[in-house]
């Protein structure tokens, strides 16, 4: 079965009509199943309080649906992240009351502009007109939801960035190490003996106890992931972050579906201590952020160099 995730920005209401309400923390989750395909929405509900959940839920989607209504700094925040991101497939669409030249004046320079822009009426339409984009390789699934469940046990949520699982498949739990038994796999609440990228999952587990697992931690088989608690960014300063960065500050850091309080031991290169281990790729892309600002939150980005 194929799939489709997309990451829906700026007006949840909009995913009531494309799916039904899933999992729901401070990122929400819409799926439905048509012939041939599950598709998936993904809404960062703790946003814009808070700033980890928007760089989340942009990593859950492989496509953007970015539906603009009032022109504020929060939707200049958002436009931001999905360019540090480098999120550049994507669908925009705006309200009547947005003034669309003033809208593209915010996006100019940036990924979004590379984005289709539709009307809400085509919307639909356009999103049915795109295709799966899957990833081969070693079985990865970065986790944004666990819990238990009476008679199951430990329950996984996440989707399969890369390569693909099976029943009884025994992939390594990182950063903790532990190695973990598939018991079975669900899509859309139906079991599948196996699922592919980019499919969306729920694991039922053996191997780890619900409270030991994390969001942001990582099923995986084989050794491409590394472990650290120091890296280094080939870093760019956000140019309408305005504040002074300095050696010993400590912020935010997004890495993937992991967020990590971090110290900067020198800026060039740019070089973080992290709070506890991190499992990331190379050239997976780190975002700095600060969520005391009182203007834009995103200090700065780049991808990780070692």
């Amino acid at each position: 079965m194929k799939s489709i995730n997309f990451t829906l920005l700026g007006d949840e209401s909009l995913a009531k009509d494309f799916g039904k309400k899933g999992t729901s923390t401070d990122i929400t989750i819409y799926d439905k199943k048509e012939t041939g395909f599950v598709k998936t929405w993904t809404i960062p509900t703790g946003f814009p309080e808070k700033i980890p959940p928007l760089l989340q839920a942009i990593n859950m989607g492989e496509y953007v649906i970015f539906h603009v209504s009032k022109l504020d700094k929060f939707t200049g925040e958002q436009i931001v992240a999905l360019d540090v991101l480098k999120k550049n497939k994507g669908i925009l669409t705006h309200s009547y009351e947005v003034d669309r030249e003033k809208l593209l004046m915010m996006i100019k320079g940036t990924v979004v502009e590379q984005y289709k822009i539709v009307e809400l009426s085509d919307l639909k339409k356009e999103m049915d007109a795109l295709e799966p984009i899957s990833q081969e390789g070693n079985a990865r699934i970065p986790i944004d939801h666990c819990f238990d469940v009476k008679g199951v046990g430990t329950v996984i949520l996440g989707k399969v960035s890369q390569g693909k699982v099976k029943a009884y498949d025994k992939l390594k739990l990182l950063p903790k190490g532990d190695e973990i038994m598939i018991k079975s796999i669900q899509m859309h609440d139906d079991p599948v003996e196996e699922a592919a990228s980019p499919a969306r999952v729920g694991l039922a587990v053996k191997g780890v106890a619900a409270d030991d697992v994390q969001r942001g931690d990582q099923l995986c088989v084989g050794d491409e992931i590394n472990m650290s608690q120091d890296i280094v960014l080939d870093y760019l300063q956000n140019k309408f972050f305005k504040e002074h960065v300095a050696e010993n500050q400590t912020f935010l850091v997004n890495i993937g579906m992991q967020t990590r309080a971090a110290k900067i031991i020198s800026l060039n290169p740019m070089k973080l201590s992290l709070n506890k281990p991190t499992a990331f790729i190379k050239n997976e892309i780190c975002v700095i952020l600060k969520p005391e600002s009182q203007t834009i939150r995103i200090v700065g980005s780049g991808p990780i160099v070692r």
